[in-house]
């Protein structure tokens, strides 16, 4: 098989219906991106967006901004965008505190919808704050966290099962659960899954209402490309909303939280899943990474995505081939992430990023790059592969700095 060249790369490029999206965010010179699954870069419109929230509605607008700038409304606002992107109805989504406190709030709200339960099940690949926070609540709950293979979650679904807690893309491999699937063998058990979509909102094509999914979270700092810790989003479906309550009875959840009751009264539908004063300023950078995201065809984005995820796979194999591939290959049982396995993947990380090729390692030996369609070239892919060939053909990685492990990894 004859190997794509840069030529053949940058000629991919040219025709790329999605390719003007580059110019939307700030990227810097000489550095090829391809950690947005774990922050996403600094769109264009946000620092302006941001800057005039800080100087016109904080500083000329004062608290008066509340009603005059939309502040008060930046949760539900933002949540009806987004769900514009994940195939929910307006009022199914909110924008509030972050994956995990929304994580617990949906299970604590959740399971005790299937009384007499003893277990809530996830498997064992999870994120691993996920399952702090399933074991947290399981415990406060009174039930026990069963955590199994992946290939055994359904058989391991049961009459005693309350609730399932699972990822739809792996952190680590990048494999796709079918949602529709597993929300169809959970119903046949009576089971409820809450799912976290961190990895899948802005990378796969997500129907949220077709799927049947009742109950979900997502991030808002990586493929929406919402700032550090941006806030995230959580969605129940209207059918479920009035027959839950968050744990948390914050006065956002409240149903008149300016009247000043002492005692809680939950709002109706998802604004009880309100708690504390939205940090509006996080809110405003979220939303302008909301609003480039529906500019997208979802189904064009990862189209791309395939077609880059398929130049980097061949690539590392003809020249690369000590790189053992751990992503599936079929797109349809994938996210938008490509990883490979080493016993020095730690290193082989570091010496690419002094390279100025920026991925990330996820122990215990997994290099992994996200292929962010609307801003990664065809280019970007060819030349990171041709850096990482130089490294470990030299064996750069072997150089003892790169073996010095850092905080964040």
């Amino acid at each position: 098989m004859t190997m794509p060249t840069l030529e053949d790369a940058q000629a991919l490029d040219r025709a790329d219906p999605l390719a003007a999206f580059r110019q939307r965010f700030s990227l810097p010179e000489n550095v090829i991106y391809l950690d947005g699954n774990s922050l996403g870069p600094l769109p264009v419109e946000t620092p302006r967006r941001v800057a005039e929230a800080v100087a016109k509605e904080w500083g000329d607008g004062l608290v008066t901004s509340w009603n005059d700038a939309g502040w008060v409304d930046a949760p539900h606002r933002i949540g009806d965008k987004i769900a514009r992107v994940i195939g929910a109805r307006p009022g199914e989504v909110v924008v509030t505190d972050s994956t995990s406190v929304n994580l617990y709030k949906l299970i604590m709200a959740a399971a005790p919808l299937s009384p007499g339960r003893t277990e809530i099940l996830t498997e064992r690949g999870n994120f691993p704050s996920d399952l702090y926070v399933a074991e947290g609540a399981a415990r406060t709950l009174g039930l026990e966290l069963r955590v199994v293979d992946r290939d055994d979650l359904v058989g391991a679904m049961s009459s005693a099962t309350a609730l399932v807690m699972l990822t739809q893309v792996d952190y680590r491999s990048g494999y796709r659960h079918d949602i529709a699937a597993m929300n169809r063998i959970a119903a046949g058990h009576d089971v409820r899954i809450v799912w976290d979509l961190s990895h899948s909102i802005g990378t796969v094509p997500l129907d949220l209402g077709r799927d049947g999914v009742e109950l979900a979270i997502g991030c808002g700092y990586k493929h929406l490309n919402g700032g550090p810790g941006a806030p995230a989003f959580l969605y129940v479906a209207k059918a479920l909303q009035d027959k839950i309550t968050s744990p948390i009875s914050g006065w956002f959840g409240h149903a008149s939280p300016f009247v000043f009751d002492a005692r809680y009264q939950p709002a109706p539908g998802i604004s009880r899943f309100l708690a504390g004063t939205p940090p509006i300023l996080s809110m405003v950078a979220l939303e302008a990474g909301v609003d480039l995201m529906l500019e997208v065809d979802q189904n064009a984005l990862f189209a791309k995505s395939a077609q880059l995820f398929d130049l980097f796979a061949l690539l590392v194999a003809a020249r690369c081939p000590e790189l053992r591939p751990v992503s599936p290959d079929d797109p349809a049982t994938r996210g938008g992430h490509i990883s490979f396995a080493h016993d020095h993947a730690y290193e082989i990380i570091q010496a690419l990023i002094a390279r100025g090729v920026i991925g990330d390692f996820r122990t215990p030996d997994v290099a992994r790059f996200g292929i962010t369609p609307l801003y990664t070239r065809f280019e970007d892919i060819w030349r990171a592969v041709d850096i990482l060939d130089d490294i470990m053909a030299r064996k750069i990685w072997q150089e003892p700095q790169y073996a010095v492990r850092r905080v964040v990894t």
